[in-house]
């Protein structure tokens, strides 16, 4: 490999108004002495992300505007794969902040190991109370379990990593990211690679700086997606089954049979329809000492708010888990 081959950063956008300037600005003041190229896959938005990536274009030559009407992600980034030529791809989001040497980093460990693939920490940094709380959840193994680009690690080789710089001829030979993933591509397209010989590496000098949902409505609506997708997964790739994954729908069944069952009973007059409201307060308890736990730096506004982000976590991936039918990919 080259000391500094060109690089190729995609990123998909959809309804990033709020984010777009800050991402790419991280991205256009990266320290990497080689050729950088910028390409954005426009999705078909409905604020004004399109006039900031205009002007994002007008500005700095290297900014490339691609088209994806479909507004889907790994459309978005196989089209922004085909736009750019680049030997290596970083690929990132709208949500997503990228440091100053994660471009240089990204070469050496991807030269170093020669891994088709390398990623570090999602490091998830919030400004309101709320994305805050959710920050707290997302960095914690009792919110996203022990994933390593979630709470850190030793670096090594991992099933998965966080967006992810890659060789172009990996990505060319699993034939890029599998269109019918509208989520979970990443992990589904890093399975892939493994499949094919590809080594996946992770590396916690990677980080990058990504901003939380803003509500509890759409926390639940990106878990939701990403139970459904998990279950998905599952279904194509047998061998992924893993407990943990089990954990959130495995809950969401325990607490629900409990209220029915406390509910049915007490309908019919019996003394022990409490019991069927232990689970719930058992997990309410445990969501209320764990989100204390893990928020220990944070005010109390948000701390308050943290077993609110972790509830609507697990319990949108679990139900999402569930509910996933088998028709979700085409």
């Amino acid at each position: 490999m080259d000391q500094y081959p060109p690089v190729a950063v995609i990123m998909p956008v959809l309804n990033e108004e709020r984010h777009l300037a800050e991402a790419v600005a991280a991205i256009a003041a990266q320290d990497y002495p080689g050729e950088l190229q910028i390409a954005l896959a426009l999705g078909p938005s409905t604020d004004r992300t399109d006039e900031v990536a205009s002007v994002l274009h007008t500005e700095d030559p290297r900014v490339r505007l691609v088209p994806n009407p479909t507004g889907k992600t790994p459309a978005g980034l196989n089209a922004a794969l085909a736009a750019t030529d680049a030997p290596i791809v970083v690929r990132v989001d709208g949500h997503a902040l990228l440091p100053p040497d994660y471009v240089r980093a990204a070469v050496a460990v991807l030269e170093r190991t020669d891994a088709d693939n390398v990623g570090g920490v999602m490091a998830a940094e919030g400004s309101t109370d709320f994305e805050r709380a959710v920050a707290c959840a997302m960095r914690s193994r009792l919110g996203v379990g022990s994933a390593s680009f979630h709470t850190g690690g030793q670096e090594g080789p991992a099933l998965t990593v966080y967006l992810g710089a890659f060789k172009r001829s990996a990505l060319e030979r699993v034939g890029g990211y599998d269109e019918a993933y509208v989520r979970a591509q990443d992990w589904e397209m890093n399975h892939r690679i493994r499949q094919t010989g590809g080594l996946v590496w992770f590396t916690p000098a990677m980080q990058v700086t990504y901003r939380p949902r803003s509500s509890v409505k759409a926390l639940a609506k990106q878990y939701l997606h990403y139970g459904r997708w998990r279950r998905e997964i599952m279904r194509q790739h047998r061998e992924t089954v893993s407990l943990r994954y089990l954990a959130a729908p495995v809950a969401v069944a325990v607490i629900t049979s409990g209220l029915a069952g406390a509910t049915a009973a007490r309908i019919a007059g019996s003394r022990w329809a409490w019991l069927g409201l232990v689970p719930a307060a058992a997990y309410v308890a445990g969501t209320g000492v764990g989100g204390a736990a893990i928020s220990t730096h944070e005010s109390a506004r948000v701390r308050r708010r943290v077993p609110i982000a972790l509830a609507t976590m697990h319990m949108s991936w679990g139900v999402g888990f569930l509910t996933s039918p088998k028709d979700l990919r085409p």
